[in-house]
């Protein structure tokens, strides 16, 4: 029983230190003061970079598929940071709603831990994120068809930090 639980207890000692290092890497961190500079280094490079036409930037810093939280940080035409938004919540999971178009649903929730694609059903992906509701560890999975645009949603415990018994 032991040599079952201490992988268990690795993954959940490396998100607490996850999570406590991002707290901090916030904390270091104000809106309308903190530069592009600034971000890069208490968060590093983001996996991904949306340039937008106005010369402002959005960078996305996911923890998917260990962690419970995907950041956007939004840098101003002006260099300073403007937002850092959580992205993965109760309220921006409940936001999500059949016929939606894949891009907007990554755009709500930044890159999903998974995603995969069953052999009997080709024309059907699904993508999933783990999040907390309070204290709770949630898995949000989406349905896409082969239109790219949401078929259905669900939300259930997040069955990662289950033990067997």
């Amino acid at each position: 029983m032991a040599i079952q639980l201490r992988p268990l207890l690795i993954f959940l000692a490396a998100a607490a230190w996850l999570a406590g290092c991002d707290q901090q890497r916030i904390e270091k961190l104000e809106e309308g003061v903190a530069t592009e500079a600034d971000v890069r280094k208490q968060f590093g490079e983001p996996n991904l970079i949306i340039e937008r036409a106005d010369g402002s930037k959005e960078f996305e810093y996911p923890r998917q598929p260990e962690g419970t939280t995907n950041y956007l940080i939004s840098i101003g035409a002006d260099g300073k940071m403007s937002a850092l938004r959580q992205l993965l919540n109760p309220a921006n999971v409940a936001k999500i709603q059949v016929g939606m178009a894949q891009a907007e649903v990554r755009r709500a929730l930044g890159k999903p831990a998974k995603t995969q694609r069953y052999a009997l059903k080709p024309d059907e992906e699904l993508w999933e994120w783990h999040y907390l509701d309070g204290h709770q560890k949630k898995l949000f999975a989406v349905t896409y068809g082969a239109d790219q645009k949401v078929l259905s949603t669900a939300s259930t415990e997040d069955l990662r930090d289950s033990t067997p018994k």
